[in-house]
């Protein structure tokens, strides 16, 4: 049910903070050592619940939709946040500063904007508050992310929440949240036309998430499995085996040397593998778990996969491949044309 809508600012004090030489591995079946997991603290559950941006665009009505169903399986309740700017006026005067509380042209859009989130989420059964804030988009979600169990945004929009996520924002989002960040593509969406009732819509594809051995993926893979374990369907763990060199295409008596080190490299990482598949299953005995190798770059293969999976997982480091898929030029890639949501679980201390 939704309640009433609870207006702040920034000056109120911020909440708490598919290829053919791939190697199929099932946790079921693996005979690999499974390292012993550390003690976590048990964490505080937070407020807000699914936290999504909403400025009113195509893609932003995507994440709502997405958030809302993702609140309802996690039972969790769903935050929808918007926010303006006011531009200060040029003057010597402390008078010329705008008030944030003041009823601006600004505030007023914003607060239709949510208004319009409130008609999409019309009869949605959960739990739903509206948040009216003041300040830079990015801010507001890094700044309530430490209050949220996941962030959610919409690939492109009005220059507001989604707009900006593909631009600055993409590396500041991701890599400051105090929580897990998913990124909606506008195919995931529902149509206008879909009511409420749709968001309880079962997937059956499974999770995917992109590890490399690394502390940083495990994190991601202990998330994935999460949301996988919530949707009540399988976790697919996905190990890169990217091209040594491209020596062979210009030295042909070279080739048979660089087949024998990639055969060496893949039993190398299906080894590995084992081990991660096995920690995994491990810590989550009731899930289905199962892991591949694959021969490519990363991002190709989660662009490979395509509709096949629900979400895509990954950490925001790592040792080689994953890292780069996310910190460097290919993030902006994988978040411009996956057509599948995109998780992006930040590095814990």
């Amino acid at each position: 049910m939704n309640t009433e809508v609870p207006v702040t600012s920034a000056t109120e004090p911020a909440d708490s903070a598919q290829n053919s030489d791939a190697q199929t591995h099932d946790a079921h079946t693996s005979s690999a050592p499974a390292p012993t997991a550390s003690s976590e603290e048990p964490r505080a559950p937070r407020p807000l619940g699914i936290l999504v941006g909403f400025d009113g665009s195509a893609n932003a009505t995507a994440a709502l939709r997405w958030a809302a169903r993702e609140a309802l399986v996690r039972d969790l309740p769903l935050t929808v946040t918007s926010s303006f700017t006011i531009a200060p006026a040029v003057s010597g005067y402390i008078e010329s500063f705008p008030d944030p509380q003041g009823q601006t042209l600004a505030r007023k859009a914003t607060e239709a904007v949510l208004e319009d989130a409130k008609k999409l989420l019309s009869g949605y059964s959960g739990e739903v508050t509206y948040r009216l804030e003041h300040g830079d988009a990015a801010g507001v979600m890094v700044r309530l992310s430490g209050s949220a169990e996941l962030c959610v945004v919409g690939s492109r929009g009005r220059g507001g929440f989604t707009g900006r996520i593909l631009g600055s924002v993409a590396a500041a989002l991701p890599a400051h949240s105090h929580s897990p960040t998913v990124v909606v593509p506008h195919a995931t969406g529902s149509t206008e036309a879909d009511g409420p009732e749709s968001l309880g819509t079962e997937d059956s594809r499974p999770v995917v998430v992109g590890i490399d051995g690394s502390p940083h993926s495990r994190n991601a893979a202990v998330e994935a499995a999460r949301t996988a374990l919530s949707h009540g369907t399988r976790l697919q763990l996905l190990m890169a085996l990217p091209p040594l060199t491209t020596a062979a295409l210009w030295y042909p008596e070279l080739a048979s040397r660089e087949q024998a080190m990639a055969h060496s490299r893949m039993d190398d990482l299906n080894k590995d593998l084992d081990v991660e598949v096995g920690w995994i299953q491990a810590q989550f005995p009731e899930l289905a778990v199962s892991g591949s190798v694959q021969e490519g770059f990363p991002v190709n293969l989660l662009h490979e996969m395509g509709d096949q999976v629900q979400l895509t997982v990954v950490g925001t480091r790592g040792l080689s491949g994953w890292r780069s898929a996310l910190l460097g030029s290919v993030s902006r890639e994988l978040l411009h044309h996956s057509t599948v949501p995109v998780m992006v679980v930040p590095t814990q201390d």
